[in-house]
């Protein structure tokens, strides 16, 4: 069984600005999955970089609220939410509340840096 918890995870900078703690990945355990799952967060009155993966991927917002913008559509988000992101879609999230926007991101296939393509503001 593996249990992993956040606080033992590390902390990084991803490519579109978010912090990220990567909870799993099947290249960095042995593990029968073909997704990873990562904990992102964005601060209040922040956003992330613009960018485009090569891949889907699922965020769930576990607390805070803002903006999702994925091609041409943007849409309020906040706590419990689920959105759906398709390859190839330039994406960004804003952080409009006054906390930190909290969320968990399930790529599929795993996330490889080579599928990531990070445009600017």
């Amino acid at each position: 069984m593996l249990i992993k918890h956040l606080k033992d995870c590390i902390e990084f900078i991803a490519g579109d600005g978010c912090t990220l703690r990567e909870l799993l990945h099947p290249a960095k355990a042995e593990l029968e999955i073909r997704y990873s799952l990562a904990h992102a967060k964005v601060p209040a009155g922040q956003k992330t970089t613009p960018h485009k993966l090569g891949t889907s991927e699922v965020y769930y917002i576990l607390s805070g609220t803002g903006l999702m913008h994925i091609g041409r559509e943007v849409q309020n988000v906040k706590q419990h939410c689920a959105l759906y992101i398709p390859p190839g879609s330039t994406q960004y999230i804003e952080n409009t509340g006054i906390s930190d926007l909290e969320f968990l991101c399930i790529v599929d296939p795993a996330w490889k840096k080579s599928d990531e393509i990070v445009l600017g503001n």
